[in-house]
């Protein structure tokens, strides 16, 4: 002991920063080890947890859910309106948002301007307030895209009339749909509604969509994945930088435009609009990840997560093994930059159901692929490489099919596993666009979020729940 004492001193401090500072201010050699108790120290989550880490019956299905992940085929199959695709649309006002379920009164600006001018847009109300009494009459139905097996960027505003790329598994055989990207400036997404963006979804509805209906038509099918993952290598992460991935698509759209036999002067302003914006092919991204996450639903058991996304309010995720069953928690702030004249205190908290990319294992994911993303959101591209390094200690394993550059060509890290989010106390990690709070005033900036903790403590307890009933069911000790 005596020995011990007179030799220089290496201290790992588990705990509170301000006892390893207090050992360097004595001349100590301290590594600060950042350690928090699981599942936010809730000592009954921390057991379930603990049960289910190696639970037979969640490894065998997670291997299930992960293998239907990986086998998922999503390809752009047709153009439709929602009331066409979605049967519901056609039979009640419905509005879908994106995110978890809330309420009108509880919903941010941005959604609700939105969900007016879709009222607007379908015509059941000439002004604001009209709109307004329609909701607060209950005389309109608002729930999430993900319960249509649909999504929406940002506010994810779906009407009855509003044109949707329609995506098929064809694995199979299941569809997913997502409305169509608008550009940038005023737009729908992030709750403006005057009239030039209530004509141009107009445009889209009666002269993009059937276009693009007439491409798809021409073209056949086209396989997303390919795509997704070629672009990938050309510098995208498929969420928040698209630029490849639309040049891709515009690639193939073209010449299926240009042997449609529309009207030439048709021909220009649609051509004109898909090169006008770089995001275009953002929505499909969503929709074929949407796809992917589907066929890895509804296993019973699982603990691998198959949405995560957030109304600007509140952030929610579903797992396999817990079906529809929602958990929510308040969104994180994003950690971003913001332009100019703006500040975290004019935003909105995370929104949109674009974090399936994420969900996926794309987007912040797949950051190390897209260094040039770090000048939107924040950071350096040594950033960008350990967030997807980071990322595979959550997991369940890669996706061959989408690999990183930067990363020897990698596998993305797939198959997010609520069990090892809530050991490791490492949040999933989303890039995202930022919304002004009020309704119409747009994007101000763009920045790196996580998924909130609590949502996933909540889903292991309800998982741990349905096991331990079916083992007590079937004669195994539960514990």
């Amino acid at each position: 002991m005596n020995e011990l004492f007179s030799q220089p001193l290496k201290v790992i401090n588990a705990g509170l920063a301000s006892f390893a500072d207090n050992l360097k201010q004595a001349g100590g050699d301290v590594i600060n080890l950042s350690w928090q108790p699981p599942a936010l120290g809730n000592v009954k989550a921390g057991l379930d947890l603990a049960w289910l880490m190696r639970h037979p019956l969640v490894e065998q299905a997670n291997q299930q859910a992960f293998q239907q992940y990986l086998s998922a085929q999503p390809v752009l199959t047709d153009v439709m309106l929602a009331r066409e695709a979605i049967a519901e649309m056609a039979q009640r006002k419905l509005i879908l948002h994106s995110g978890p379920p809330i309420a009108w009164p509880d919903m941010c600006g941005p959604v609700k301007g939105a969900i007016i001018g879709a009222i607007l847009f379908e015509g059941w109300a000439t002004s604001h307030q009209a709109a307004e009494k329609l909701i607060t009459d209950g005389k309109i139905d608002l729930e999430p895209c993900h319960h249509y097996q649909a999504v929406g960027p940002m506010a994810g505003i779906i009407s009855p009339s509003m044109p949707l790329w329609v995506i098929e598994n064809k694995n199979n055989g299941r569809r997913s749909f997502c409305n169509f990207n608008e550009g940038l400036g005023k737009v729908l997404r992030f709750g403006a509604n005057n009239d030039e963006v209530l004509n141009r979804l107009h445009w889209m509805a009666d002269e993009l969509a059937p276009a693009l209906k007439k491409a798809v038509q021409v073209l056949g099918e086209l396989e997303l994945k390919p795509l997704m993952a070629q672009a990938l290598h050309m510098g995208d992460e498929v969420h928040n930088r698209n630029a490849a991935a639309t040049g891709l698509l515009i690639k193939r759209l073209i010449p299926a435009l240009l042997d449609s036999g529309l009207p030439l002067d048709q021909l220009q302003r649609v051509m004109a609009f898909l090169v006008s914006n770089d995001h275009f092919f953002l929505n499909l991204s969503m929709a074929a990840c949407k796809s992917m996450m589907d066929a890895a639903a509804n296993v019973p058991f699982s603990s691998m997560v198959t949405v995560m996304a957030r109304n600007g309010v509140n952030f929610g995720i579903r797992l396999s093994g817990t079906g529809d069953q929602w958990f929510q928690a308040p969104a994180n702030p994003i950690d971003g930059l913001f332009f100019p004249g703006y500040s975290v205190d004019d935003a909105t908290a995370d929104l949109g159901d674009s974090a399936i990319t994420e969900t996926a294992g794309v987007g912040g994911f797949a950051m190390a692929s897209s260094p040039a993303i770090v000048k939107f959101v924040g950071g350096t591209p040594a950033d960008a490489t350990n967030n997807s390094r980071r990322m595979q200690a959550i997991t369940l394993g890669g996706n061959p099919a989408f690999t990183l550059p930067a990363l020897n060509f990698a596998p993305t890290a797939a198959g997010i596993d609520a069990r090892k989010v809530v050991d490791r106390g490492i949040l999933p990690i989303i890039n995202t666009g930022i919304a002004h709070k009020m309704a119409g005033v747009g994007q101000i900036g763009a920045g790196i979020t996580t998924a909130p903790m609590p949502g996933f403590v909540e889903a292991i307890m309800a998982l741990a729940e349905k096991v331990r009933e079916h083992d007590q069911k079937n004669g195994r000790k539960a514990s």
